[in-house]
């Protein structure tokens, strides 16, 4: 055995680490193991260093362990479903603090929602899988477990009309809305300058009749690349190829300016002016191969008269698409929509 003064040194440092990552993970058993004599006057730097550490590393851990998750299912309606989702829950040691349902009497569909703190046995989510897939097979359940504080990437889609981007980039800068937005896309250039002020990646793709396809190709290729969860067109004034509606069908969403199912297509509101309305909208939407006819996530309306013009009713709608395309952005990204066929069911906070 060495009995040099650096093989000494190592001993005791070897000592007063094993010593603080006990007392470390185990605070009720602080000071009841003893290393080598003298270590109080020589070595405490090194110790409280090592400890905490090891402190931060069970911290860590712990906080591992602890994880929020988001549960969504959606399967057909019968009996036990939700006591057989928290009765999971709870056997595993996770604690739920927020659980909705709703169970459609027409579709003959149930749609559940929980929230909760995951316990020691959930560690992951591959571990919440092979434990709860007997659950979802024996109720023909589609499920999924979502990372409460990952933020979805939304890639954004805009033409000249800048009021829904603006607004979106205010709330993201404002963390009044928990996404990413990784890129945006544009037919025009107008929009560049206040995106990449932003720190934003700016795509311009300009799209006419002849290079239509070739530039859905590109636009695609730009969604994939930055592993988008969600696009969102914001005013954006190209109508989508059925193909590209196919490939983005469930995760994509269309603000249109009215009131839908009125007025849909091109100049809405001259649309509403001409038939002389008292009340105009917007409309969020998911994005099919039917114009305008996707399953409704959000409105809102506001009251015109007859002073008003059309050019009025454009300048009105502004604020409400605004406001309704984001909401609707942040109830998807908070999984609170729920497809229902041509409908959706909607958790709202």
């Amino acid at each position: 055995m060495c009995h040099t003064p650096y093989a000494r040194q190592e001993r005791l440092h070897c000592n007063i680490a094993l010593l603080a990552r006990k007392n470390a993970l185990c605070p009720h058993r602080e000071n009841t193991f003893t290393p080598i004599a003298g270590w109080q006057q020589t070595s405490q730097p090194l110790y409280r260093k090592v400890k905490l550490h090891y402190q931060l590393k069970a911290a860590a851990e712990m906080s591992e362990l602890s994880k929020t998750f988001i549960l969504t299912i959606t399967c057909p309606d019968t009996f036990g479903i939700v006591a057989s989702v928290t009765s999971f829950l709870a056997d595993e040691g996770a604690f739920v603090t927020k659980l909705e349902q709703f169970g459609d009497p027409e579709s003959k569909r149930f749609f559940m929602r929980v929230k909760f703190e995951a316990g020691r046995a959930l560690r992951t989510e591959a571990e919440f899988s092979e434990k709860f897939t007997p659950i979802g097979g024996r109720f023909s359940m589609d499920w999924k477990l979502h990372d409460y504080f990952r933020k979805p990437r939304v890639v954004l889609l805009v033409s000249k009309f800048g009021h829904c981007l603006h607004d979106m980039l205010h709330r993201v800068a404002s963390n009044n809305l928990r996404i990413e937005i990784p890129a945006i896309i544009s037919n025009h250039e107008d929009m560049r300058g206040i995106v990449e002020w932003n720190g934003i990646p700016y795509y311009h793709l300009p799209v006419n009749r002849d290079n239509k396809a070739e530039q859905e190709t590109k636009l695609l290729d730009v969604i994939n690349e930055h592993k988008t969860d969600l696009v969102g067109l914001a005013r954006y004034m190209q109508v989508l190829s059925t193909d590209l509606c196919r490939e983005l069908e469930g995760r994509c969403i269309n603000i249109h300016h009215s009131f839908l199912p009125s007025f849909k297509g091109a100049k809405p509101y001259h649309q509403a002016h001409k038939r002389g309305v008292k009340l105009i909208g917007g409309t969020a939407h998911y994005v099919t191969a039917d114009l305008d006819e996707g399953p409704i996530i959000h409105q809102a309306v506001e009251r015109v008269d007859h002073t008003m013009t059309a050019e009025d009713m454009v300048e009105i709608g502004r604020d409400i698409e605004s406001v309704v395309f984001s909401r609707a952005i942040q109830m998807h990204c908070e999984h609170r929509v729920f497809r229902n066929d041509s409908k959706t069911v909607i958790f709202r906070r």
